[in-house]
């Protein structure tokens, strides 16, 4: 008796092919797409204002509470300093967005060479 073998094959569509390339080539070692690389690059010239601007927003953001703290609860005794803890709150919150401003400009004027380099082939002017 002959034993038939059977098989079963499916074919994916372009769009599921396309996504597990995509997969794929995330796992095969070599080097990086130079797409990726430009979003990665993008991505990290802004990270280190956003962590920045986040630290100082959040410790502004407990010191001015701490100042309200002082004045509402220890009004005799805490009101003046509990004005000027509360005081420094505020104008940390204010400078945390020109913080990351200025990080993520400094970060994007250090990683401009390597950005043009990579996109110079992609970009028809």
């Amino acid at each position: 008796m002959d034993k038939k073998q059977e098989t079963f094959t499916y074919h994916y569509s372009a769009k599921q092919q396309e996504e597990l390339r995509q997969i794929r080539q995330k796992y095969l070692p070599g080097e990086e797409a130079p797409l990726e690389q430009i979003r990665r690059l993008d991505k990290s010239a802004a990270r280190p204002g956003t962590i920045a601007a986040l630290v100082v927003g959040i410790l502004s953001t407990l010191l001015l509470g701490i100042g309200m703290c002082c004045t509402m609860v220890f009004p005799d005794d805490l009101f003046v300093p509990g004005i000027l803890i509360g005081s420094v709150g505020i104008a940390g919150i204010i400078a945390a967005y020109p913080l990351y401003s200025r990080i993520t400009k400094r970060q994007r004027r250090k990683l401009a060479p390597e950005i043009i380099k990579l996109t110079d082939p992609f970009v028809q002017e």
